[in-house]
C-alpha cells in the first residue's frame, strides 16, 4: 500500500515549498523581472546589471558551500539564516537611494537561496521516508515556481513601484521563514555523517559539468528575458505576464513530480534540460510573437525548476547520506554557471543582440543535457 504524506509532513512540505519562493522566486530570480524599471529609475546599464547579478550569483555561492558545511548539524538554524538575509536583504533593496546601496543589498539577499536549498534537503531527508523522499524533495523545490509567481503579481499590480515590491518581498520572506522554523521542530538527533571523501567528488564529476553548463546557459533568460521583450517592443504588461508563466510553469512540477520521480535522475536531467534548451532559443529568436514567448517562458520554468529537481535526485542516487552536500555543490556549481553566463551574456548582447546571444545559450543547455549520455548508469559511492 501507497504511504501518503501526514499532516506534520504537509506542514513542513508546505513551508518549505514557501521558503524556497520566498528565497528564489520572490528575492533572487525576481531581479531580472525588476531590472528594467530599476534601471529607469537609479540609471545603470546592461554592463552593471549583468555584473549586479553575477556578484549575487557568487554570494549564493557562499551561502550553498555554508550549507555543504552546516546542514547536517544545524538545518534548522540554516533556515532562520536564509530568511534574514534573503528578507532583510530585500527590505534594504526597497529603500536603495543609490546604484551601489541596491547593488550591495541584492548580493546579500541572495545568500538567502543558497542556505536554504541544503537545509531544506537535510530536513526532508530526515522527516521522510525512501519511498517518498523524491517526490518530496521535488514538491518543496517547485515552490520557485509559485515565488516567481507572486513576483510577477506584484509586478502587475504595483510596477513601475519596485520599491513596495521589494519591501513586501521582504516582508512575506521573513514570515514563512518564521513558520518553517515553527513547522521544522526539533529534529531527532541523528548520526553526524563525517565529510565527502574525494571518491565522492569524483562521483558527481558528471552532475557538475552538466550543473555548470546548465547555469551558464540559462542565466540569458533569468537575467534579460524580461528585457528582451521589452526590446521587442512587447507591451510592459505582456512583459510581466511572461514572467507570471515562467512562474506557473515552476508551479506545475508539483504537479508532474509524482510522474517524473519514476524516472531516473539521468532521464530526468536529459528530458527537463532539452526543453530548457528550446525554450531559451524560441524566447530569444521570437521575443515579439507574444504566444512564443508565453509559451517559452511557461515551458523553460517548467524545465528549470525541474532540472534543478532532478539534480538533487542525481546526488542522492549517487549517496543518500550526503544528498545535502551534494546539493550544495551542484547548486554552487550551477549558480557559478550562471554567474559566468549573465556576464557574458550582459556583454554579448550588445555586440551580437538578443537572438544570437540566446542561441549560443541554448547549444550551452543543450550540451548540459547530453553530458550524462556519457555514463550509461548513475555512479554511486558505497555508504
Amino acid at each position: 500500500m501507497k504511504r501518503s504524506f501526514s499532516l506534520s509532513d504537509r506542514l513542513l512540505l508546505g513551508t518549505g515549498l514557501g521558503l524556497v519562493a520566498a528565497t528564489y522566486g520572490l528575492v533572487r530570480l525576481a531581479f531580472g523581472l525588476f531590472l528594467p524599471d530599476v534601471r529607469h529609475d537609479l540609471g545603470f546599464g546592461a554592463d552593471v546589471g549583468g555584473a549586479v547579478s553575477s556578484g549575487a550569483s557568487v554570494v549564493y555561492c557562499v551561502g550553498a558551500v555554508a550549507g555543504f558545511l552546516l546542514a547536517a548539524r544545524a538545518a534548522r538554524w540554516l533556515v532562520v539564516a536564509a530568511a534574514a538575509t534573503a528578507g532583510c536583504g530585500a527590505l534594504v533593496t526597497a529603500v536603495s537611494p543609490t546604484t551601489a546601496v541596491f547593488a550591495v543589498a541584492t548580493v546579500v539577499a541572495s545568500a538567502g537561496a543558497g542556505l536554504a536549498s541544503p537545509a531544506m534537503v537535510q530536513l526532508v531527508a530526515a522527516r521522510i521516508g525512501p519511498d517518498l523522499r523524491d517526490r518530496a524533495q521535488a514538491i518543496v523545490n517547485s515552490g520557485t515556481g509559485p515565488g516567481l509567481v507572486a513576483a510577477g503579481v506584484l509586478a502587475l499590480v504595483l510596477l513601475p513601484d519596485w520599491r513596495t515590491a521589494w519591501a513586501v518581498a521582504g516582508v512575506l520572506t521573513l514570515a514563512v521563514g518564521a513558520a518553517l522554523f515553527r513547522a521544522a521542530g526539533r529534529p531527532a538527533p541523528a548520526p553526524r555523517a563525517a565529510l565527502p571523501t574525494p571518491p565522492w567528488f569524483v562521483a558527481q564529476a558528471v552532475p557538475v559539468g552538466a550543473a555548470l553548463l546548465f547555469g551558464a546557459g540559462s542565466a540569458v533568460v533569468w537575467t534579460y528575458g524580461r528585457a528582451t521583450l521589452v526590446d521587442a517592443g512587447v507591451p510592459s504588461v505582456l512583459t510581466v505576464v511572461a514572467w507570471v508563466a515562467l512562474g506557473v510553469g515552476g508551479a506545475a512540477v508539483a504537479l508532474t513530480a509524482r510522474w517524473t520521480s519514476r524516472s531516473s535522475p539521468t532521464r530526468q536531467w536529459v528530458l527537463t534540460t532539452v526543453v530548457a534548451a528550446a525554450a531559451v532559443l524560441a524566447l530569444g529568436t521570437a521575443p515579439h510573437l507574444v504566444a512564443v514567448a508565453l509559451t517559452a517562458c511557461a515551458l523553460f520554468g517548467w524545465a528549470y525548476t525541474a532540472a534543478t529537481g532532478a539534480l538533487i535526485a542525481w546526488t542522492t542516487a549517487i549517496d543518500a547520506v550526503h544528498a545535502a552536500a551534494g546539493t550544495s555543490v551542484l547548486f554552487v556549481v550551477l549558480v557559478a554557471g550562471q554567474a559566468v553566463g549573465a556576464a557574458l551574456a550582459g556583454s554579448a548582447i550588445g555586440l551580437l543582440g538578443a537572438a544570437t546571444t540566446s542561441a549560443v545559450a541554448a547549444a550551452v543547455v543543450a550540451l548540459a543535457a547530453a553530458l550524462p549520455v556519457l555514463r550509461r548508469r548513475p555512479q554511486r559511492v558505497a555508504a
